[in-house]
């Protein structure tokens, strides 16, 4: 357990609850031609002795704006030292963060969220200047006449404006249903699943419904104590019963389960090379169960989507690097069924280089790799799964999946 980090936290309890909490500076309406103005919450969501992480949200009070860049000054000598979800430069107190390409577009009243960690010695005070594409999102504002000017009553004779473009209808209402194990449940205690934190990349239209449960295998998840602790002659472990487990049973209800155009998201592999029963899954059986949750989303006209197992922590020298299985089977059950695959271990492996989580020295109770990870080199705080949920997303975007009409 991390007895370091939370004797440490109580210390600075008063400090970080100064600054933990969401700070929001909101520029008024600009006046006629001038750039739009912008909200932010900058939140320090985790601080350690010399080092600290944040989330900064930028809410886009004007028109649509397609490419970013946002900047804020530092006041005390902090110094950013990883991003996610932006390119970060900074030069003395001045930072610039700009957009990472799949989320360059932030509509009109629409957000942004990115991340970093970060340097601080003797206080760390958060930011009194931000700007969005170089007009103040703090600076003195000069608000309208009114927030919606009407004709005034001696102008010449109205004009009839040209018709906007009727917009697009927004995507009707979804649920996306999650099934996995504790890298995507929503956890206990300072052990936090993506899952947990995917809902915030989505908009209000889609429902996230996190049916992920920790130390489970593709077959305990489906079956759960209908899996026994003895094997048959194929090495497989044998079921007591073909009786589905409440959770699975559940999405597959006619009324209340899976409906078309839900997505379904299937993330397995990590408890499933456990050589005893209960959780161990051969390679054959795990392509068949797969599979098996394939068709019946499909059936029910939900959109499957295969996740491979995010990666634990381990170093070669400097470098991050793959040790999960059942990666090609997975691969293997998209290719066979017509069905995406996230790799989300590939991603998760290439943040930890981004990141430059290695070399490690095996302490999960401070600095950058303890505010990501919990306890171990597998299980997440709240603020990596928040990163890993963003790999999610940003694949979902990328690989223009049915999902990326409803991310934000």
């Amino acid at each position: 357990m991390k007895t370091f980090r939370r004797r440490a936290t109580a210390l600075i309890a008063p400090i970080v609850a100064a600054l933990a909490g969401a700070l929001v500076w909101m520029a008024g309406a600009p006046p006629a031609g001038a750039a739009a103005g912008c909200a932010v919450r900058y939140q320090i969501t985790s601080q350690w002795s010399g080092g600290f992480g944040a989330d900064v949200t930028v809410t886009n009070l004007g028109d649509a704006i397609s490419g970013w860049t946002f900047a804020w000054t530092f006041t005390a000598g902090q110094r950013v030292t990883q991003a996610w979800n932006a390119t970060v430069a900074q030069s003395g107190s001045g930072v610039t963060a700009k957009d990472a390409g799949y989320n360059a577009t932030i509509p009109a009243g629409g957000s942004v969220t990115f991340g970093f960690n970060g340097s601080w010695t003797g206080a760390n005070p958060v930011p009194t200047y931000y700007a969005l594409n170089g007009t103040a999102c703090n600076g003195p504002a000069t608000p309208s006449p009114s927030p919606s000017p009407s004709p005034s009553p001696t102008a010449t004779p109205t004009v009839t404006p040209t018709p906007s473009p009727t917009p697009t209808p927004a995507p009707g209402r979804v649920t996306v249903w999650l099934a996995g194990d504790s890298t995507v449940a929503n956890g206990s205690g300072n052990i936090v699943g993506w899952g947990r934190e995917f809902g915030q990349y989505l908009t209000s239209n889609a429902t996230v419904v996190n049916s992920a449960v920790g130390g489970r295998s593709v077959q305990t998840w489906l079956y759960e104590s209908a899996v026994t602790g003895q094997k048959n002659s194929a090495g497989e472990c044998v079921l007591s019963s073909n009786a589905y487990a409440a959770r699975w049973q559940a999405m597959l209800d006619a009324s209340t389960g899976m409906k078309a155009g839900d997505h379904l998201f299937i993330q397995f592999g990590i408890n499933d090379g456990d050589s005893a029963c209960p959780r161990h899954v051969g390679a054959t059986r795990f392509r068949e169960l797969l599979t098996t949750m394939v068709q019946a989303a499909r059936q029910r006209g939900a959109n499957p989507v295969l996740v491979t197992s995010t990666a634990a922590l381990t170093c070669s020298g400097s470098t991050a690097t793959g040790n999960r299985g059942f990666l090609t089977d997975t691969f293997a059950v998209g290719t066979a069924t017509g069905t995406p695959v996230i790799d989300l271990h590939k991603l998760s492996y290439t943040l930890y280089n981004t990141l430059r989580f290695c070399p490690f020295n095996g302490d999960y109770t401070s600095g950058p790799v303890g505010a990501f990870f919990a306890d171990d080199h597998t299980h997440f705080e709240a603020a990596g799964a928040r990163q890993i949920a963003g790999l999610v997303a940003g694949a979902v975007r990328d690989q223009r999946l049915g999902l990326a009409a409803y991310l934000r």
